[in-house]
């Protein structure tokens, strides 16, 4: 029997009246059982109503957590996902379930029109998929789902099928998204960078002009409060830029919108360091991947630490500066191996002091600065605390010494993921839960930190640095 269909299945018996009451289930169960609710036999949505299709990264998460339960599930999660690629090698953010009705999310499959306006670009034809892309955690978590059983991984050449499609996505990024010319990918579209409408994108989206809203209607105030979604007003823009992407014919370089984001850039060499790793399972013939993540790492010092901020910022490259914003994005890069000891601490007391207060005001580090003027405590990536950030930075402390900063961190996790019935988001001072519940990341990164316990020495990232060994 599948390991998540034993831990969510309920025994059957007899109720006897002198019975003690049953005990609540464990935080284990309980996000397995939002992962089998969740699952659709293919891939796993975020959640039922809101999210009802198949995304990019938090796919990747997912599968992180799946390893755990099912190794098959999590393998086939990434197989399902890396199956949509374009011939160009884009992983878009969105493969869509054509059994969900077009109305069910906006913007739907008729929007993006992936396999007609995407075809110059290689869009698959017998799938429908959005044209833009997400953060590329995805070799970072097929590292981990193949260290989670190496046994089946191989038999099922896993790893063999999947490497070429992950090396054909980390080429297009850095050829293809290199738009300021130094070496960094850029997103050209807040939706890529996932963090959808952070304050770090209120200027370069300032020059974008808003689609009229009688041009479509937004699906996501039928499941989440107005107060805690994006506005109309940058939902118009996002819409704009989209549709513009989507007539260019998904090219490239043209729009009005280029942002090199940390966070975005951290990850990819996150995951530059996992596929030498898994380059060197294969035996492949590898291009100087672990040398190519440390002359990126020195190129985001570069091009985006600000040390007035104390830590790193989004760069406007349409305008050729960084976007004076304090977002979570900026303290991502933390989980990189070969981050200056320095820069590393100053990050640290950044994420520690009044702009995010982690051990202090806050229990979980915020999206955005508590001290920004645009700051808000429930409105989706504007103010509040998020699992996969959190997740990230507990990581990136961990790597670098600060045990006891991230112990503090993952109880704070697990206990806010268990009171909020798994929340997409949180209120960062209350821990009040913000848009739906049952979320598939936030179960999935609470049964990684159930299984990766600190006192086992491991991380879940020590598999880049080549400690973990499978």
């Amino acid at each position: 029997m599948d390991r998540i269909a034993q831990l969510t299945t309920r025994p059957a018996g007899r109720e006897i009246a002198y019975d003690p009451a049953a005990e609540p289930p464990s935080l284990h169960v309980r996000a397995a059982q939002v992962l089998e609710g969740n699952w659709t036999g293919r891939s796993t949505v975020p959640s039922r109503g809101l999210y009802p299709h198949q995304w990019s990264w938090d796919s990747a998460f997912i599968a992180i957590g799946l390893r755990h339960l099912s190794p098959l599930r999590a393998q086939t999660e990434l197989e399902t996902l890396l199956a949509a690629q374009w011939a160009d090698g884009r992983v878009p953010h969105i493969v869509f379930n054509p059994s969900v009705p077009l109305d069910a999310y906006f913007p739907s499959p008729d929007f993006w029109r992936s396999s007609t306006a995407g075809r110059t670009a290689g869009a698959p034809r017998t799938v429908q998929t959005s044209g833009i892309v997400q953060p590329p955690v995805h070799a970072l978590a097929a590292w981990l789902v193949h260290l989670a059983d190496p046994g089946l991984s191989r038999a099922r050449g896993f790893l063999t099928r999947a490497y070429p499609r992950l090396a054909a996505w980390h080429d297009y990024l850095l050829h293809r998204r290199d738009l300021g010319g130094d070496g960094l990918v850029s997103v050209v579209h807040p939706w890529e960078q996932g963090m959808d409408n952070s304050p770090c994108w209120d200027r370069p989206l300032s020059r974008v002009t808003p689609a009229p809203a009688r041009s479509f209607r937004r699906a996501d105030l039928d499941h989440g409060a107005p107060e805690d979604r994006p506005t109309d007003l940058d939902y118009g823009r996002y819409v704009r830029l989209a549709t513009d992407y989507r007539d260019r014919g998904y090219a490239d370089g043209r729009g009005a919108f280029a942002v090199e984001d940390p966070a975005f850039n951290a990850l990819l060499i996150a995951s530059e360091y996992a596929l030498d790793r898994i380059a060197r399972e294969l035996g492949a013939a590898d291009p100087p991947r672990l040398g190519r993540a440390e002359r990126l790492t020195a190129t985001l010092v570069e091009r985006l630490f600000d040390p007035a901020a104390g830590m790193f910022l989004c760069r406007d490259v349409r305008a050729g500066e960084l976007i004076p914003e304090r977002g979570v994005s900026g303290l991502v890069p933390l989980l990189l191996p070969a981050l200056p000891g320095d820069l590393a601490a100053t990050l640290v007391r950044t994420m520690c002091g009044p702009h995010f207060g982690l051990g202090g005001t806050t229990r979980l580090v915020p999206s955005y600065d508590l001290l920004g003027a645009a700051f808000d405590p429930h409105r989706y990536w504007r103010g509040p605390a998020w699992f996969n950030t959190n997740w990230l930075l507990e990581r990136g402390l961990r790597l670098h010494g600060e045990r006891g900063r991230a112990d503090a961190l993952r109880k704070g996790m697990l206990h806010t993921a268990g009171g909020t019935g798994f929340a997409e988001y949180v209120d960062p001072y209350t821990a009040q839960a913000c848009g739906v519940t049952g979320f598939g990341w936030t179960a999935a990164l609470t049964l990684d930190l159930l299984h990766d316990r600190p006192a086992r020495g491991r991380n879940g990232l020590t598999a880049i640095k080549g400690e973990d060994r499978a």
